[in-house]
Formats: structure tokens, sequence, C-alpha cells
């Protein structure tokens, strides 16, 4: 059994805020967060793969698409330092047709309001269904981001539910389009959040992300 990096049952909920002023207003009090935001199409999965990696019980999931309608803030930490926090986003899904156009005018005033307030070291989690990868609402997601310094990770879950090898080959073979136009796009995953194969490595390559940050933030506070 490989050792966890990230303390599980360490992530502690802070606030769920689901309007844009208040969500202006913390990142202005959290110029330097360090952290990680989970954003995918309605039941991807993101819940799961909170609670596979942070604990279980961190996330609450459902069945329901559309569930999550505000950004849900945690803080948790590293088993090498119990003393240092770092951020956790869990904001609503995307591309789910059936909301109400209100829901929807909210999202996108919500999101907007997060993806050009957040601190620049916060990474991406992008879920996409494996079974279903590079749909059309996640092609105009990553239109809609046109923030400079972001660090995306895309995470295709639930290859559990591969079942034929030429749907795993298909899959693979979409990484060099998607590097090749989704410039944001630093790492890909395949992972099955829910039986936590492939976990491992996403887990070891958030925390070097944050490794790094901290380091970049700590020179620049005090370069001598």
């Amino acid at each position: 059994m490989e050792q966890s990096l990230i303390k599980r049952k360490s992530a502690t909920f802070l606030m769920a805020i689901d309007d844009p002023k208040q969500m202006k207003s913390w990142f202005e009090n959290h110029q330097d967060a360090i952290g990680v935001a989970m954003v995918g199409r309605s039941n991807v999965g993101k819940s799961t793969l909170i609670n596979s990696l942070f604990g279980n019980k961190t996330a609450k999931t459902s069945k329901t698409p559309g569930r999550t309608q505000k950004v849900n803030i945690f803080k948790f930490c590293l088993e090498e330092n119990e003393e240092k926090w770092f951020y956790l986003y869990d904001l609503p899904g995307y591309g789910f047709a059936q909301v109400s156009k209100s829901m929807q005018k909210n999202w996108r005033d919500l999101m907007g309001t997060f993806f050009t307030q957040m601190s620049p070291t916060t990474l991406l989690f992008n879920l996409q269904d494996a079974r279903n990868p590079n749909q059309r609402s996640d092609q105009e997601f990553y239109e809609y981001l046109t923030v400079e310094r972001l660090e995306v990770f895309l995470i295709f879950n639930k290859i559990d539910k591969l079942k034929k090898q030429k749907e795993k080959a298909a899959l693979n073979k979409l990484k060099p389009k998607i590097f090749e136009t989704f410039k944001k796009v630093k790492q890909i995953f395949f992972i099955s959040a829910e039986k936590k194969d492939g976990t491992a490595p996403l887990e070891a390559a958030l925390v070097n992300y944050l490794h790094k940050m901290d380091a970049a933030t700590s020179f620049e506070a005090d370069p001598s």
C-alpha cells in the first residue's frame, strides 16, 4: 500500500460561496493562497476524487447532476508538515443543460470572478469522463479560460468503465492533440477515483506542485 502524501482527514471545510462579490473578497484577502481547484462537467466524479485524495466524507457525493452550486472551500495539509495549510476549491459543474437560466447566469458570474481573481498559485484539476472525453462543454470551458499563468492537470476519470482495449487506446491517442490545442494543460492522468486506480501519481504530482509554489512564494517573500 502506497504511503499517503496528503494528510487524510486534514481537509477542513471553511465556507461555501455563491456570491461573486464574496468570491472577490476571499481572493483579495488570500492573494498568496496556494492550492488546487476541481472543475469539470456535472457528475464527472469531482467529489469522489476529492474524497479519494483528502479523506472520505470530505465532499458530499451525489448521482444528481448540478448538485454543487457553490464554491466549497477547504484547507488541508501534507503529512510532512501539519502546520502549513493549502486550499482546496470544489467548483460547481459545468455543461448541465437542465439547470435554470438564473443558475446558468450565476455560474458564469461566480466562475468569472473565480478565474479572474484567483491566486496564480492555484492549480486547476479539470476532470473529464473517460467514456466521453473532450465534449463540447469541455472545449468551451477552455475557451473560457483566459487567465494567464494558469496550470491545468487534465484528469480522465472512470477509466475502469472502459472495457475494451481499443477504447483505452483511442483515449490515449487524444493526448498529443490536447497538448497542442489546450496550452494550459501541463499533465494528463488516467484514473478511477472510485477504485483509487491511478490516484497515487496524481497525488504525487499535486504535492510536487504545492512544493514548487511554496518555494517560489517563500523566495519572493525573502529574496535574500
